[in-house]
């Protein structure tokens, strides 16, 4: 009933005035599944979506959207020279949208951020993005550096560490279970694995420079 409601008042919310939204976290907080969840919610009551995600992460097939608990949807691929407005402008003229959803919004250009903005601007068609906060080295992503800055709404997706606190940081251990201190801020289809910590877990495991350091965290994780 609470997701029903909130779905409604974000309708109400559409109907007056488009926003953008930022829905961000560190990894394995549920990110696609709450975005395949609101396209559903969309579809269900007969308005029609785009979904995007982004066209270097092709971890789980090229072409979708996928979640840990076994979700997906077809989507379209976005890279650094997308020219989303006009994209969606296109559909938009051929189809009525009524909500984008972009997965991997981390990914997005300062530039694509500021078309994602116009579309609700100038289309009023809201703009769902879902995306990690930082990186590896505790770094804001391009794209949601701007997301932060410029969306309407900000909402953090939660998840814990393995202490019980919330879960605001990323590691990216070697093969061997060492956290990476450098390294290209984007890697994808390596042997590298990720797990999610608090802030004092994620200094612990950089100073001692081993996964032992976070006692608990064993288990890999992906991204979703």
């Amino acid at each position: 009933m609470v997701k029903s409601a909130l779905f409604f008042h974000r309708i109400r919310e559409s109907a007056q005035m488009a926003q953008l939204y930022f829905y961000y976290s560190a990894m394995n907080a549920g990110k696609s599944t709450a975005l395949l969840q609101s396209s559903y919610n969309y579809q269900e009551r007969g308005m029609r979506t785009l979904v995007y995600t982004a066209e270097i992460d092709n971890r789980f097939g090229a072409g979708k959207v996928s979640s840990r608990i076994g979700l997906s949807s077809p989507a379209v691929l976005y890279n650094a020279a997308s020219q989303l407005d006009v994209e969606i402008a296109q559909e938009h003229a051929r189809q009525p949208v009524h909500c984008v959803l972009v997965d991997e919004s981390q990914f997005l250009t300062r530039e694509q951020v500021k078309a994602l903005s116009d579309v609700v601007d100038n289309l009023d068609i809201p703009v769902l993005c879902y995306g990690l906060r930082t990186d590896f080295l505790g770094e804001l992503f391009t794209g949601s550096q701007y997301l932060l800055a410029w969306a309407d709404k900000l909402v953090e997706l939660k998840t814990v560490c393995h202490c019980g606190r919330k879960a605001g940081m990323v590691l990216r251990l070697d093969s061997d279970g060492k956290p990476f201190r450098e390294g290209e801020q984007v890697v994808i289809g390596g042997n590298e694995r990720y797990i999610s910590v608090c802030r004092k877990h994620y200094k612990k495991a950089i100073e001692q420079g081993c996964l032992q350091a976070i006692h608990g965290a064993q288990t890999p994780v992906g991204n979703k």
